[in-house]
């Protein structure tokens, strides 16, 4: 096996001058969604529900579901096309993928690593990062980190998830809520743009059990017992799930704001977690944001995790709503519990 070389730049760390932080830009995004459109009408034929209950309670009216035969590595690597063939650059000048989910293909190899055997980014260093529906945020900071210190030039940051094949088809409070998707940005260092301005993580594992899947790992492998009890669901206690995805999502956007010192009023776009209309204007009323200002699409989509601010940044950006130097506030929230937002000029 013959391993990728790259040229090698040796900086003397004295001399301050010479090494600089970088700042770290979105060149470009892109999405996918599978074909398959599954409508809360449909819905109500595998539980007891209605479109009115659903759509009421989450504001979501479809949702979209991956064939059989297409996984998370599938609609990671379409994200990923789109977002390179947008912005032009080739498998070649990825130097890292970062892939957030939390329904990889297999525990191992890391989804991200199939990807790089899908795109043909030789090149590309590779690995999973996990932290649910915050995943994409979580991406967005790490990869600035490896771009600012100039370790990479090239950075692939993908959501992806197939919640379907975790979801307790017979659970009518959480079925409704999820479906499958990816998106993908690609991270570089472009001159006169600031693109990623700050951002800010946060968790609470102590909170941990509100939202989770029991099995599966080593505390509870799979057993004839984990799959009799459904262990290998997802479960989601949703009235502690709301109040803590309020508050925590207020908190990170405020401090995410104090660091740029603005205030609601200045940014352009808001991106939130699109988990539960309920959830977003809560976040949007206690931000005092206007109606305008919030990228909504949870009601095509459901909730995607790790994949749904990544969706919705792409839709905003493919809709020509986006202008260049818009100031765009993003903001999530996870199990784990996890949490966090970010601030981007476009």
């Amino acid at each position: 096996m013959t391993l990728p070389t790259r040229p090698v730049e040796f900086v003397n760390p004295r001399a301050a001058n010479e090494f600089k932080a970088r700042t770290c830009s979105i060149r470009s995004v892109g999405s996918y969604l599978p074909e398959k459109v599954l409508t809360n009408e449909a819905i109500t034929k595998l539980v007891d529900t209605s479109d009115e209950w659903i759509t009421s309670r989450t504001g979501i009216k479809e949702r979209r579901i991956a064939a059989e035969d297409e996984f998370t590595s599938d609609l990671a690597a379409n994200a990923a096309r789109d977002a390179m063939k947008k912005g032009g650059i080739t498998a070649e000048e990825i130097d890292l993928i970062i892939v957030a989910t939390i329904t990889p293909d297999m525990l191992f190899p890391s989804t991200a690593c199939l990807v790089q055997q899908i795109i043909g980014a030789k090149n590309a260093a590779a690995f999973d990062l996990e932290a649910a529906c915050s995943g994409f945020v979580y991406a967005l900071e790490i990869g600035q980190q490896f771009i600012m210190s100039q370790t990479y030039n090239t950075v692939l940051v993908i959501g992806a998830e197939k919640l379907s094949t975790i979801i307790d088809w017979e659970d009518r409070n959480t079925c409704v809520l999820f479906g499958d998707g990816a998106g993908a940005a690609i991270l570089q260092n472009i001159p006169n743009s600031h693109g990623l301005l700050t951002a800010t993580m946060g968790a609470d594992g102590s909170k941990g059990e509100l939202l989770c899947m029991p099995a599966g790992g080593s505390k509870i492998p799979a057993s004839g017992d984990s799959l009799k009890n459904r262990l290998h669901y997802l479960r989601m206690d949703g009235k502690e799930t709301f109040k803590n995805a309020v508050n925590a999502m207020c908190s990170a956007a405020r401090e995410v704001l104090q660091r740029c010192q603005i205030d609601i009023s200045q940014v352009d776009h808001i991106i939130p977690h699109q988990a539960n209309q309920r959830i977003i204007s809560a976040v949007g009323d206690r931000l005092k944001a206007k109606e305008e200002q919030l990228f909504i699409n949870l009601d095509k989509y459901g909730n995607t995790s790790a994949a749904s601010v990544a969706i919705a940044l792409d839709e905003a950006a493919t809709s020509g709503r986006l202008k260049r130097g818009d100031i765009i506030l993003i903001v999530v929230f996870g199990a784990g519990l996890t949490w966090g937002a970010a601030v981007i000029e476009w």
